[in-house]
């Protein structure tokens, strides 16, 4: 029975059920609030049992593997990205609605990129995931393509999201840690060099500091809808 439940996603095996105060929800609870705070690292069946105040061996009843519990977090933290209601009814507004609500979530737990850039998709999708995905299509309802252009242009948003949600992941642990700061006087010496003259140039007009996110999404949906006409 064990070999046969392994073969299937976590989502679609049974649950087990006991008189304890744990329970799937609780765990995966729990191991999200590490995440958040330590990184996914610090998560282990151990470690969410230490603060469930439970043994570890009693978790398996709920969750065979650290892996389930890694799907199962991730599924459980898509349920943020769902629309709070009504999507707009222009195309362009609905996918920048749902784009909006993926930043934020993925602001909210960084571990995300990480559990997304190291795993595959496939046999990872659960039933939360799948309905962002059902709401990321609806939005497309008023959008005169077929359904080979939204595939392309579901693929491109989902690219430049997952994108800027990588480095702005990044740029914020850098700041966290201050490793940004402990790379300021290498680059500062190689830019000296003169061998980076467009580089230099840049550096010294200094980053613009206004939020390029939905800026950046809008010029490409405008530039998919010219595409298209």
């Amino acid at each position: 029975m064990g070999d046969q439940q392994g073969r299937v996603p976590v989502w679609a095996r049974e649950s087990t059920r006991r008189r304890t105060a744990l329970s799937r929800d609780a765990i995966v609870r729990a191991a999200v609030a590490i995440a958040d705070a330590e990184g996914l690292d610090a998560v282990s069946i151990r470690r969410v049992a230490t603060d469930l105040n439970a043994r570890a061996m009693s978790l398996y009843t709920y969750i065979e593997s650290k892996e389930d519990l890694l799907d199962l977090m991730a599924d459980e933290v898509a349920t943020e990205t769902l629309p709070a209601g009504e999507l707009p009814s222009d195309w362009r507004e609905a996918t920048i609605a749902i784009a909006r609500r993926e930043r934020a979530t993925t602001l909210r737990h960084p571990w995300l990129v990480e559990l997304v850039t190291r795993r595959s998709v496939l046999g990872h999708v659960g039933p939360n995931m799948l309905r962002h995905s059902e709401e990321s299509i609806a939005a497309l309802d008023g959008l005169d393509a077929d359904d080979a252009w939204k595939w392309r242009l579901l693929t491109a948003v989902a690219d430049y999201s997952t994108g800027f949600a990588v480095r702005e992941s990044r740029e914020h642990e850098q700041a966290r840690t201050g490793q940004g700061r402990l790379l300021e006087p290498y680059l500062t010496q190689l830019v000296a060099t003169g061998e980076y003259p467009h580089l230099a140039r840049m550096l010294e007009a200094g980053r613009p500091e206004d939020d390029n996110f939905e800026r950046g999404l809008r010029w490409l949906l405008d530039g998919f809808a010219r595409e298209l006409t």
